[in-house]
């Protein structure tokens, strides 16, 4: 079923459970995440981006559209750092049930302001909002933002810009980034800032850049042929942890990329003349879909559908 992002978030920030919401851009990642959500009866959100948007369009849309409304388990569909006023309005017009709008790298005035616009005209149309406050590191779609110009989320500017703006769910830079690379070894995560910013603010916390970057599939990779550096990504525990201290969105796409590289990379390796679609991309749907459930199981929501 299509429901709303709020429809969501909030019983898992009541219940101490973190929900995966995936970034798709094709039919077989779409399938790898509702159907493997059914499997496990576990709530998800399914995420398109403004790049993605920008290479499948409306038919991307139409396909969770569909593949969300016959599920048997709530699912929304969310935009994914939307840049400006202009871009939250387009995907609610699409049919989007959850939209973010990033104005982060703004000033937390000119933040406030954005933030609101789209707040109120999405409530008008009963859509829910994520907003950002803090920046993190890493490169994903068109955001790219150097170490030096990241900064963590202060608890306190947190409060007032929930009570400011009205958003439904808060993303909040705690020590994770974008990308495949997130650091040398264990990345830090500020579980304290996550703790105070969750006494001080009531709505649902978001974790952006939470992608494991499992080192199986990094070493799959680079098995078969392809080139990647030192990739780290967040451990499960911390991920666990987070979910027991207000975070109740975790963002996942790099997980979904290297696995379904991964996939086609290993079909070609082993038979160079296979150039059936359906054989090529059944195994790295395959190999998607184990990611999925392997992130529902650490973040506790299988079986809270």
């Amino acid at each position: 079923m299509l429901v709303t992002g709020s429809e969501i978030l909030v019983p898992a920030r009541e219940g101490k459970y973190g929900v995966g919401s995936f970034n798709t851009n094709d039919l077989e990642i779409t399938q790898s995440i509702i159907h493997t959500a059914e499997k496990l009866r576990s709530p998800v959100m399914v995420q398109v981006s403004e790049g993605a948007l920008k290479y499948a369009g409306k038919d991307l849309v139409n396909v969770v559209i569909d593949l969300a409304t016959r599920a048997s388990v709530p699912v929304a569909l969310h935009l994914d750092h939307g840049s400006s006023y202009e871009s939250a309005l387009k995907a609610i017009r699409l049919g989007f049930t959850s939209v973010m709008i990033d104005a982060s790298h703004h000033p937390f005035e000119e933040n406030t302001r954005e933030t609101r616009r789209v707040v109120e005209a999405a409530h008008a149309m009963g859509i829910t909002v994520e907003s950002e406050l803090g920046r993190l590191g890493g490169i994903e779609e068109h955001i790219v933002v150097d170490e030096k110009d990241a900064f963590l989320t202060d608890p306190e500017e947190a409060q007032r810009f929930v009570e400011a703006t009205g958003t439904d769910y808060l993303a909040i830079a705690i020590g994770t980034s974008h990308g495949a690379y997130k650091g040398k070894g264990r990345p830090y995560i500020d579980h304290a800032r996550i703790q105070k910013v969750s006494e001080l603010v009531s709505v649902p916390l978001v974790a952006h850049g939470s992608s494991g970057v499992p080192q199986d599939i990094v070493e799959r990779l680079r098995a078969a042929g392809g080139e990647i550096g030192d990739a780290q990504g967040i451990a499960d525990e911390d991920l666990k942890e987070a979910t027991q201290h207000g975070i109740a969105k975790v963002n996942v796409d790099t997980d979904l990329r290297l696995a379904m590289t991964v996939g086609i990379r290993e079909v070609l390796q082993k038979n160079p003349k296979e150039f059936d679609p359906r054989k090529i991309l059944g195994p790295a749907r395959d190999l998607m879909s184990r990611i999925v459930e392997h992130k529902m199981t650490v973040l506790g929501s299988v079986g809270k559908a």
